[in-house]
């Protein structure tokens, strides 16, 4: 395809994401320099429409880009523009006061939905989120101990344990430092030999109280095993679509399921440094046929990405993205 073909084809897309309004010749002639006449501009717009890149909904009415015409824009015409000076700072000024893994992630979400008036998704690093940093027990009662885990993401997660063996204090210091020794820089995925092996080490009258302990610390392994999904902007949905019908609800029902929202995710391949996006039915599953999934890789195996309407700013969105993948990568190795 020439180049003013492209041309006239990002006009087309750029006009319809801002104004949800079949784009015709004569709005194109006003509000882009073209440089050429009306009719070039109605015979390009024809050519177009023959090779399936825009369509016409509707009798006299302009035209819209189809999937393979937002395709094309993608592939040849939108590249990853540096953001603006005030957008950069915003960015790292809210994201530098975040505290934790937890908090870096909730505010990377919350500010790639507002730059991009889109769903955010993010998916928690696999590694950070299932190693184990710090295992701490403590008996707080004759009868009842605390069991504290905590993880290289810095979530910690805390369970009481109602002890039907209960040991003195330095029983459960020394267990702490046994469990520390099996555990401590491990994958979760990696423990349970581990666990089986110390309960079965444990001498004959020693075993129950280390097995409900043991036991206690496998439940809250197990949950950590769970990949993780932390999402914004849902309510962009329904602002920007055409037909909520058609455009949202079927999405709606989607979000609710962040199984299959992660296995989107995990389905990325960008290249290094890159953004990769997939529109309608590029993308698995009947409810994303008028969508279109922006996304990056960041730290190691894990992605963020945005989910929209086919009719998205693309350009924006790609770098926004970019941007922000980018930015966290800097604290996820």
């Amino acid at each position: 395809m020439d180049e003013r073909k492209l041309q006239i084809l990002g006009a087309i897309v750029e006009d319809y994401v801002s104004t949800r309004e079949p784009v015709g010749s004569k709005s194109l002639l006003d509000r882009h320099d073209l440089g050429v006449s009306a009719a070039t501009v109605r015979n390009d717009m024809s050519v177009l429409e023959e090779e399936g890149l825009i369509a016409q909904p509707h009798t006299s009415a302009g035209r819209v880009p189809t999937d393979k015409g937002y395709r094309t824009f993608v592939d040849q015409i939108a590249q990853v523009k540096p953001l603006s000076g005030p957008e950069r700072r915003a960015i790292e000024s809210f994201l530098a006061d975040a505290g934790d893994l937890d908090d870096l992630l909730e505010r990377t979400v919350r500010m790639l939905a507002q730059l991009t008036h889109q769903v955010a998704l993010i998916q928690y690093p696999v590694r950070r989120q299932a190693t184990v940093r710090h295992i701490e027990l403590v008996r707080v009662a004759e009868t009842m101990l605390l069991l504290v885990l905590i993880t290289e993401s810095g979530r910690v997660d805390q369970r009481t344990i109602g002890l039907a063996a209960p040991r003195s204090i330095e029983f459960y210091e020394q267990l702490r430092g046994t469990l520390h020794a099996a555990a401590i820089g491990r994958q979760v995925t990696d423990l349970a030999d581990a666990l089986d092996t110390l309960v079965a080490a444990s001498s004959p009258e020693d075993r129950a109280s280390v097995a409900e302990v043991v036991d206690a610390l496998r439940v809250m392994l197990d949950a950590r095993r769970e990949e993780r999904l932390v999402m914004a902007g849902t309510a962009n949905l329904a602002r920007a679509a055409l037909d909520r019908t058609r455009d949202v609800e079927p999405l709606l029902d989607v979000l609710e399921e962040h199984l299959v929202l992660l296995r989107l995710l995990a389905d990325f391949s960008p290249e290094p440094g890159g953004v990769e996006v997939r529109i309608g039915e590029e993308i698995r599953g009947v409810a994303f046929q008028r969508a279109a999934l922006v996304g990056a890789g960041y730290g190691e195996s894990s992605h963020l990405a945005i989910l929209g309407p086919s009719r998205m700013d693309y350009v924006h969105g790609i770098s926004s993205v970019h941007a922000l993948a980018r930015y966290i990568s800097r604290f996820i190795p």
